[in-house]
């Protein structure tokens, strides 16, 4: 394999263990918790789906079907994992009219992400896609073994919504440090950055580099990670300024950069890429899991047809979460003004007009 190559699988066993040094104890302890975490949230993801299913074949049989403790019961189960607000009753099969009701988002049920990510519509939500679980397995990785981890792939696939959900999920005594890289930086400008991002005070610090170094050097003696996003507008002189941080003897923490052929900004530095450990690279919704993803990202898509769902995927979309959050901003806004809009082709065309991608 030669070095420019990408390395994107992922091994969870390795074959030979980890010589960490003091302290390694509690942080594998708090990657246990971490792994327990995100195991949680996917069973939530499936329970979500399993429990959408039960309740739309319930309403196809017919009202004679649905028993007032069925009723109960399913209004509960929707209740408890947010499809529901409290008070609300569940719909029944004579409830329903020949034109869909506009969905209702719940704005508490509502991930809150940081570091800027925008999903572009309420009501959206997080969904454990096979990206997301392949990205926090690699950071949680990366982080266990406290080395170099780069995410990479094309801009809009959810590298940036997976790595720092990946990062939310850590245990708060783990640290994660996350900054974001400015456009054409230079040194001073990276180190402001970083410190910025350490919580350390800018104001004294930023003025001079041998105090600013001394301090980001401290920091990263914590196991933890350092986490920088559009990784790809770093020279090669600050990604060897970032390797030097790294480097040193008592540096305790993980580094992660992210960004769009932020890969190819690493391969162009010999010296940061020989030490990465981690190579991932994010790649777009499949196909074949897009109508059940796109339902669980927001209820407007439940009435939509797989078919319509994958012209448009074809069509416009080509599997970028980023577009498919467009969208569903537009069909949203047509419920909002019409609430007897239905999600059919003709609609979801109307949408996608709106985009400068479409043809």
């Amino acid at each position: 394999m030669t070095d420019g190559e990408a390395h994107t699988e992922y091994l969870e066993e390795p074959p030979v263990p980890w010589s960490f040094t003091q302290g390694t104890d509690g942080l594998e302890l708090a990657l246990d918790s971490f792994k327990t975490e995100w195991d949680a949230l996917v069973a939530q993801g499936q329970a979500r789906r399993n429990v959408r299913r039960q309740f739309n074949t319930a309403l196809a049989v017919g009202s004679g079907s649905l028993g007032p403790q069925e009723t109960d019961r399913l209004a509960g189960a929707l209740a408890e994992l947010g499809m529901l607000r409290p008070g609300d009753v569940a719909p029944t099969a004579d409830a329903r009219t020949d034109s869909p009701s506009p969905a209702v988002p719940d704005q508490n049920a509502v991930q809150p992400l940081r570091g800027g990510v925008r999903l572009s519509v309420p009501g959206a939500r997080l969904v454990p896609t096979g990206a997301v679980t392949a990205a926090v397995e690699a950071i949680g990785h990366t982080v266990a073994a406290r080395g170099i981890g780069c995410v990479f792939g094309q801009p809009g696939v959810g590298k940036t919504v997976a790595a720092h959900h990946a990062l939310d999920l850590l245990p708060s005594r783990t640290p994660a440090w996350r900054a974001v890289v400015p456009v054409r930086p230079d040194l001073p400008q990276l180190r402001e950055c970083l410190l910025e991002a350490c919580g350390l005070p800018t104001a004294t610090l930023a003025h001079s580099a041998q105090a600013a170094d001394g301090a980001l050097k401290e920091t990263l003696q914590q196991p933890g990670v350092l986490f920088l996003d559009d990784a790809q507008r770093l020279p090669p002189s600050l990604l060897d300024y970032l390797r030097l941080l790294w480097d040193e003897p008592g540096t305790a923490a993980a580094l992660v950069l992210c960004g769009a052929t932020a890969e190819q900004a690493i391969d162009n530095v010999p010296a940061v890429r020989s030490r990465v450990l981690t190579w991932h690279q994010t790649a777009g919704l499949e196909p074949e899991q897009l109508a059940e993803t796109l339902t669980e990202f927001h209820d407007i898509w439940a009435d939509a047809e797989p078919a319509d769902i994958a012209w448009a995927d074809s069509t416009v979309a080509r599997g970028n979460f980023r577009t498919w959050a467009k969208i569903t901003s537009h069909l949203y806004a047509l419920v909002q003004r019409n609430p007897r809009t239905p999600i059919d082709r003709p609609v979801i065309k109307q949408a996608c007009a709106r985009l400068s991608t479409y043809p």
